[in-house]
């Protein structure tokens, strides 16, 4: 598919640049933009590696993805490179040990998984999907010391995780400097026009580069993308730390979890997940909410519909901004909210259990504070009886706080 012959080269890069942390080299980009957009020109190839190590993507993931998509939709062609072969070497960025390797079988699994998910971002029609095991699986022993032959020791140890397990003697496997060497091979096997990455792979996206002038290819650009804050707003969004909103969970929980970030997360969030918002109209909205015409709330939850709706569609967006205000707000029927069962014994939970149970406070102790702080609702009714009963067969929406609620029902365990 050729590019948008209509596009302009500036508003393009301002496109590509959003949130964006480095461009090496953007005058590169912009000479090969420019040729791109002439008549008979020829779309760039976008090209973004995925191990496949942990195939549940969450908000943090889909950075790249988002990246991808907007080059899609200036027209070119996005390699979603599926790293079977690296995936059983294991990435060493930022790990002071040496990673487990995957088996064949595992790769295999995990790649489908992320296949299955992508497409939630990306137009699958515009979409290149390769395995790295396609020109890897055919190389021979000679071949690949050849490849090794292109860098040094020295060289390797520039990297940062790589020279700071080294000064504390711990171990590197000889495979794990193979690594930056095999993604930047990618590159070549691909003829890729850009390079897409985060900060911490900017190390092994330089290789790209290298690797292509010494084979005689223009070299890549390379693009880092910033690593996103999870809902703490301090550290970057991991599963690990339980700040993070996967793109499966259901809408609801995209909604409830994103309504919850601070106003100044907020932008970040914008900056690098919507779609919809452009950076002249985020200018715009700043001045509104300083000026005290726009309530952050609402600006929050117009990129909290639309994170549900990229992820589960537009109706059940809707359904899911309909129970958090009907929840939060008392506004609206909370039958729109998604009913969870919750199994209790025949004798019934104390409240304090139950809120536990329910997954709206991570223990029994805490559910009484909140009781004795009057921040539980049930049915927006304020309860403080810390003795209250609620037997099986209950229906109900209980609250802690402001933000954290669930519709339950109670059936006999």
């Amino acid at each position: 598919m050729s590019p948008q012959r209509d596009t302009n080269v500036e508003e393009a890069l301002d496109l590509i640049g959003r949130g964006a942390d480095e461009i090496l080299k953007r005058d590169e980009l912009e000479a090969r933009l420019v040729e791109s957009m002439k008549a008979g020109g020829r779309p760039l190839r976008i090209k973004a590696g995925f191990d496949p190590t942990a195939p549940d993507l969450h908000l943090g993931h889909t950075v790249l993805l988002n990246k991808m998509r907007q080059f899609q939709d200036l027209g070119h062609q996005v390699i979603f490179l599926i790293g079977d072969f690296t995936g059983m070497i294991g990435d060493p960025t930022g790990k002071n040990v040496t990673r487990k390797p995957l088996t064949r079988e595992d790769v295999l699994a995990n790649a489908q998984t992320y296949s299955d998910q992508v497409f939630k971002v990306l137009d699958k029609e515009r979409t290149e999907v390769r395995f790295n095991s396609e020109w890897f699986g055919q190389m021979g022993a000679a071949d690949m010391i050849k490849l090794a032959a292109q860098h040094t020791v020295a060289r390797m140890l520039e990297r940062d995780d790589f020279s700071k397990r080294y000064a504390a003697q711990q171990s590197i496997a000889i495979h794990e400097f193979l690594y930056p060497l095999v993604q930047g091979y990618d590159s070549v096997a691909l003829k890729a026009d850009v390079e897409l990455g985060g900060t911490d792979q900017k190390f092994n996206l330089l290789m790209g580069r290298g690797l292509q002038e010494h084979y005689g290819q223009p070299p890549q650009i390379v693009l880092t993308m910033p690593l996103l804050e999870g809902l703490d707003g301090v550290n970057k969004m991991s599963k690990s730390l339980g700040n993070y909103i996967g793109i499966n969970e259901p809408a609801i929980d995209i909604v409830t979890k994103t309504m919850k970030i601070d106003d100044v997360l907020m932008w970040r969030w914008i900056e690098l997940l919507s779609f919809e918002i452009s950076l002249s109209e985020v200018q715009v909205l700043r001045r509104d909410i300083d000026g005290g015409q726009l309530n952050p709330r609402d600006l929050k939850m117009r990129l909290a519909r639309e994170l549900a709706a990229r992820f589960h569609g537009a109706a059940a967006a809707e359904q899911a901004v309909a129970g958090w205000n009907a929840a939060v707000r008392g506004e609206g029927d909370v039958a729109s909210l998604p009913l969870t069962d919750v199994a209790v014994p025949a004798e019934g939970l104390r409240i304090a259990a139950l809120l536990t149970s329910a997954g709206l406070t991570p223990s029994n102790s805490e559910a009484n504070r909140k009781l004795k702080e009057r921040a539980v609702r049930i049915d927006g009714e304020v309860i403080e009886d810390a003795q209250r009963v609620f037997m099986p067969g209950f229906e109900g929406v209980l609250a802690v706080g402001k933000r954290t609620f669930a519709r339950v029902r109670l059936v006999a365990a």
